[in-house]
């Protein structure tokens, strides 16, 4: 892997160091959980809460935009697309319910990100050490395509949410959505002037000013882990290195 450089209380953890920006987190969870900025998807997202799937008729549903999730003195930062419609819109925590949390959270378990293997509820006991999750989109879109003028909507949270990460020194994006937004979050923040040679693909790895490194990852969708595009040692190596480059022992 080769790194190269650009021109120019969400969880309970047990550390003893101050919880920096926890407060400001929490508020900002708060406000993403009340949003109505994207009235397309809130009508989707309450739908499909209705409706359900089959396979969850006894469940309650969240219906509402997803708050991310993880430990506040995260040094890695993962960066997804958004949530999905019977997965995350269902239990109301990211990559929690679905195929993608399934060959997920597996693979943070072993890079000793997760407290254990499986994320099924928000009340499971899942507990991240060192990461933090999030995404560009916080609400469920209809095939899994939000709308640009939508991502635009949710991208100050992102900001938001990044300047309350002081400790963060890794992005991981999943995937080219997620990737591209946080290009964009670099460029709104004049942290690089222009894209230049940040281009997404599968383990790439960008040394950013002022320290911090861009990763990205092909996204964990079954489209994907179904077709061997991605594997779960495909996978473990991106975390393993992000934890390497963030200071992790």
């Amino acid at each position: 892997m080769t790194t190269r450089s650009p021109k120019k209380r969400a969880n309970d953890n047990s550390h003893t160091e101050p919880n920096t920006g926890l407060d400001a987190l929490e508020a900002l969870n708060a406000r993403i959980v009340a949003c109505t900025r994207c009235p397309r998807l809130r009508a989707y997202d309450l739908e499909i809460a209705a409706k359900k799937r089959r396979a969850y008729l006894d469940h309650e549903y969240w219906g509402l935009p997803v708050p991310s999730f993880g430990d506040p003195r995260a040094r890695v930062l993962i960066v997804g697309l958004a949530p999905g419609a019977h997965g995350s819109n269902r239990t109301g925590r990211p990559f929690t319910g679905d195929g993608s949390g399934d060959f997920l959270y597996p693979v943070l378990y072993e890079a000793g990100f997760a407290s254990q293997p499986l994320a099924t509820s928000r009340d499971d006991g899942m507990k991240l050490r060192g990461l933090w999750i999030t995404s560009v989109g916080r609400c469920a879109p209809p095939d899994n395509k939000p709308l640009p003028q939508e991502l635009a909507n949710c991208a100050p949270y992102l900001d938001e949410e990044i300047a309350a990460l002081p400790r963060m020194r890794v992005f991981v994006c999943l995937g080219k959505i997620a990737f591209d937004g946080v290009v964009q979050h670099l460029q709104r923040k004049g942290e690089i002037a222009r894209r230049g040679e940040l281009k997404f693909g599968h383990g790439v790895e960008y040394r950013l000013p002022g320290g911090r490194i861009l990763m990205a990852s092909y996204h964990p969708s079954l489209q994907n882990t179904n077709t061997g595009k991605l594997t779960a040692p495909m996978f473990l190596a991106v975390f393993r290195r992000a934890r390497e480059l963030a200071g992790l022992s």
